[in-house]
């Protein structure tokens, strides 16, 4: 399976970071733009790359996204095409859902020293029964996840009640909805929750390198 297209920021030589998108927004949407620029401001190189579902709505398809598990082909793929090693593995909902599954297998290359979720899709909003979690509990490869507090995908209170591996580290951004957002009326704002999540990536990412434990 070829390769997904990419988009690369940040200095050659430096920790990269693979960044998936959402189920709903491609790889240069601001979202993702701005998110990418954080991490580069803390010292990542930040490769995106697009699932061909995304690059078919460019031209007009109107086919829903299809499940995070049905991407991982395309994702190793795209992990093979780009030369920096050790990657981060990372995305922004679906696109960290697809890391985070396929986040053991190649950890355990030593191609990924780990994978960074921004917005983990817990559940489908409204259906807090059916659950994204059965991998995260076993999982053996370093995980983080930065999540809103008042995700619908998943807040802090129903998240709290998950049994997930000692190997996933969260990071909550007060107030914050799927995309970090936080209400006007919180004192927040959305820079401040990328730029807090994109440093406590870096801390965390640190870890990694040093091999020892995220603090």
């Amino acid at each position: 399976m070829a390769a997904a297209p990419l988009l690369t920021d940040g200095p050659a030589g430096a920790p990269t970071i693979l960044l998936g998108h959402g189920a709903g927004v491609a790889m240069d949407a601001p979202w993702m733009a701005q998110m990418t620029a954080a991490l580069v401001v803390v010292g990542f190189r930040v490769v995106r790359y697009e699932f061909t579902f995304m690059a078919a709505r460019r031209k007009g398809s109107r086919r829903p996204p299809p499940r995070a598990e049905a991407l991982l082909d395309e994702l190793r793929a795209t992990v093979d095409a780009v030369p920096d090693r050790p990657l981060i593995l990372g995305g922004k909902s679906l696109g960290g859902r697809a890391a985070t599954l396929v986040a053991d297998d190649i950890v355990a290359t030593g191609v990924a020293s780990g994978a960074v979720c921004f917005g983990y899709p817990f559940h489908p909003p409204k259906r807090p029964e059916t659950l994204r979690t059965a991998h995260l509990e076993t999982l053996s490869a370093p995980c983080l996840i930065c999540q809103g507090t008042r995700d619908p995908f998943g807040s802090r209170d129903e998240v709290a009640g998950y049994r997930l591996s000692p190997a996933v580290t969260l990071h909550w951004l007060e107030d914050g909805d799927h995309d970090l957002a936080p209400r006007k009326r919180s004192g927040h704002t959305l820079d401040a929750h990328m730029a807090s999540a994109a440093e406590r990536t870096a801390a965390w990412a640190a870890t990694l390198r040093r091999g020892g434990e995220a603090p």
